[in-house]
């Protein structure tokens, strides 16, 4: 099919690259527009108890969990009579404004110690935006700069959810600018350095380019049918550019490699396409699989990564079997122009790779343990993996909503915008079932990491009532229902917040209750992230199994494939831990606040991403090995032989996609660090020691069982399966007609 496709491509190649480049204009311009049109959530569940607890709570009593946070500071103290006048002015102005349902302060509420700072030198305005984050985002659009800076002769500074969401939203596009700024030029270099040429070199940048346009035209039209996160951005453009550079890379190396071999222009493309482009569209489906793991979970901040990823990593491989054929056909032997860095090949049979190999193979058990041995311990750390929302933390020290954020932390006895809000949807009368829900707000006030607990009865610290029912607490009631406000002494986003949760809902009460707050809804992702969790490893192991057998014909090699990719990535895994989680890493490749624990949604995004990434690998260096195995039949000189021809090419494409990803490391964004650092850690890994040692030493302990198959199986592959190279010669039969390189035969 692909050879069709070439010889289609050679025949209408102006046309082509005509229509691209008008494909080009129109996607830049269409794609410029996406960036307002992502959206900054996605992180929970809708079917989860947190999340009908919330909804409740909108619909019932018009209230939900302070999303904006103003601290207002000020040297002649809180109380002074000054102070406080202006400040409750600002308080009943951003009480009247449109879609604020709830507002108080300090200052409004009878001067509550909880909301006043130790030394007295700010308090807290707590209001609730409601509507979904993307309405919440527009809202501070609208209004938020309006209770910034000095106010009523306040000094005030915005925090809570809602402004940290708007500022990382406004870094990640900074960030996604100063990436790509970076890694443009570097990966030029290095692409100069491997082609030795500027002509070869800027043609992966080329087809990199147009696919980066259209991925920003993919989000665009996603985003008027489904919502896309603003991550999905950051992610996807540079998967599509570092796929694009890599299948470039493949395709541009074997057609230059038949050219040497004095094949003609159509002719070295067309055996390029037969083979290279072959593995490139394979690749790409083991990429967009991979990602398809993603489509289970219940949350749109995952799945808008599938959504995007998958048509990326397709349209990447389009392009690099269709526009850059067309382009080498216009370029000809002028590719190998303009060459730099002019050195002589070495021999195949006495590359790094190929003696590498060779040595390997010579010691497979004592190398692959020892590659194993170094795996395990650096993956150790994942074992002590803790997991937390992302809060305003991950940004950098600077942003304001890190600041007020830090004050709170800091100056405040307890944590009024963490509260963990209990829901009883149906109690009767709440006038006669005010001792019951009473006895239970003292119990919850009781446990230990609990400051205090309001309701329409009153406020109970340390199980005792502290405060009667003042003018407020009627908000708490509402028709048939109530809600009980936790409010705890620390921030809980992370296992404490879990914990205090499970022990809410695990503590008897006289009425059915739903908890809602950041604890909950982190213990809520997590069962949700984890029940879906086998469906997505099913679906990416079961269909890279079955890929790989349908171009191997072999049963073994898939499985092989699986344990070394997870034992890559627990490694990978192991240095986030160790790097991020407990902070070993910080001043080193930037500095970023340790919070002992990782953003829940980085280990299942970089488990997925990195997963087809090695993959693609993979399936480059297998389809070489089967090429030449196909030819001699002898199963180590296929292995030393295809790693020679094929290690050095993935070792430069695994650098190069590391280029891509390494730049969000330069983010300011903790998490956007982590997946950066991940992502070029696990292709880097994979490319050199899975590839490098342990794929040679697995296949030469493994022998001719390399390639076994039960007999079913043997005639499935002979009719469906899938063939790389030129037609192989017949294999050698052993004389009772047993299957070819039988155990026992030359290996």
């Amino acid at each position: 099919m692909l050879q069709r496709l070439a010889q289609a491509v050679l025949q209408r190649r102006r046309r082509l690259l005509y229509a691209s480049l008008l494909l080009f204009v129109v996607a830049a311009a269409v794609g410029a527009t996406v960036f307002p049109k992502l959206s900054a959530g996605g992180y929970s569940d809708t079917s989860t108890e947190s999340a009908r607890a919330a909804k409740f709570l909108e619909e019932r009593f018009d209230a939900g969990q302070p999303n904006l946070v103003l601290l207002v500071e000020d040297d002649r103290g809180v109380d002074d009579e000054a102070v406080a006048a202006a400040a409750a002015k600002v308080t009943e102005r951003l009480s009247k404004e449109p879609d604020v349902t709830e507002a108080y302060s300090y200052w409004s509420t009878g001067r509550p110690e909880a909301l006043r700072a130790t030394d007295s030198r700010s308090a807290l305005i707590m209001a609730w935006v409601k509507g979904d984050d993307d309405h919440v985002q527009k809202w501070m659009a609208d209004h938020a700069e309006s209770y910034e800076g000095t106010v009523e002769g306040l000094d005030i500074s915005q925090g809570g959810t809602a402004k940290a969401s708007e500022e990382i939203i406004e870094q990640t596009m900074k960030d996604l600018v100063k990436a790509e700024a970076i890694a443009m030029p570097v990966l030029l270099i290095v692409l100069i350095f491997v082609f030795r040429g500027v002509v070869a070199a800027a043609m992966p940048l080329v087809i990199g380019t147009l696919t980066m346009a259209c991925a920003f035209f993919i989000l665009r039209l996603l985003s008027m049918f489904t919502d896309v996160s603003v991550f999905a951005m950051n992610i996807t453009t540079g998967l599509g550019l570092g796929l694009a550079v890599d299948y470039s890379l493949f395709i541009i190396s074997r057609y230059r490699e038949e050219l040497a071999r004095g094949a003609s222009t159509d002719q070295a493309l067309i055996t390029s396409m037969r083979t290279a482009g072959r593995t490139v569209a394979f690749s790409a489906v083991t990429v967009a699989l991979a990602l398809s793991g993603l489509l289970v979970f219940p949350f749109y901040f995952l799945r808008s990564f599938a959504y995007a990823g998958i048509p990326v990593a397709l349209f990447a491989a389009l392009v690099s079997v269709t526009v850059l054929p067309a382009l080498l056909k216009v370029l000809g032997p002028r590719i190998n122009s303009l060459q730099v860095l002019k050195r002589k090949k070495p021999e195949e049979e006495k590359n790094f790779w190929h003696r590498t190999a060779t040595v390997v193979m010579r010691f497979p058990l004592p190398i692959g343990l020892a590659a194993v041995a170094v795996l395990l311990l650096l993956g150790a750390p994942f074992l002590n993996l803790r997991m937390s929302l992302a809060d305003e933390r991950v940004l950098p020290s600077s942003a304001s909503s890190f600041q007020v954020g830090k004050a709170l932390r800091e100056g405040y006895s307890s944590q009024e915008n963490h509260s963990e809000l209990v829901v009883m949807r149906e109690v009767g009368d709440p006038a006669r079932a005010a001792a019951k829900v009473g006895g239970y707000a003292g119990e919850l006030s009781r446990m230990e990491g609990v400051s205090r607990v309001d309701t329409y009865t009153g406020s109970y610290v340390q199980g005792k009532q502290a405060a009667p029912a003042g003018p407020a607490s009627a908000a708490f009631a509402a028709e048939t229902s109530v809600y009980l406000k936790v409010v705890p002494k620390e921030p809980e986003t992370n296992d404490a917040g879990r914990e205090l949760v499970r022990e809410i809902r695990d503590t008897d009460a006289p009425f059915a209750v739903q908890v809602t707050g950041p604890g909950a809804i982190l213990e809520d992702s997590l069962n949700s992230l984890t029940s879906k969790m086998p469906w997505a490893l099913g679906i990416i192991g079961g269909s890279t199994l079955v890929l790989l057998f349908l171009l191997t014909g072999s049963v073994l090699l898939p499985l092989k494939a699986l344990v070394l990719n997870m034992l890559s990535l627990s490694a990978t895994f192991g240095v986030l831990v160790w790097g991020f989680q407990e902070g070993h890493l910080d001043g080193v490749i930037g500095s970023f606040t340790v919070t002992d624990a990782i953003t829940w949604s980085v280990p299942m995004l970089l488990f997925c991403v990195a997963f087809g990434l090695s993959m693609d690998y993979e399936v480059f260096l297998l389809s070489r090995i089967k090429e030449e195995y196909e030819k001699t039949g002898d199963n180590v000189a296929s292995v030393a032989q295809g790693l020679g021809r094929t290690g050095s090419l993935v070792s430069a494409a695994a650098v190069l996609i590391a280029i891509v990803f390494a730049g969000f490391i330069t983010s300011s964004i903790t998490y956007l660090k982590a997946i950066g650092l991940g992502l070029a850690l696990a292709v880097i890994m994979d490319a050199t020691v899975v590839r490098g040692l342990l794929v040679p030493a697995f296949m030469r302990l493994a022998g001719g069982a390399n390639w076994w198959a039960p007999k079913p199986l043997r005639l499935l592959h002979e009719k469906i399966g899938l063939r790389e190279g030129d037609d192989p010669a017949p294999l050698p039969r052993q004389q009772d007609g047993a299957d070819p390189v039988a155990p026992g035969t030359r290996t």
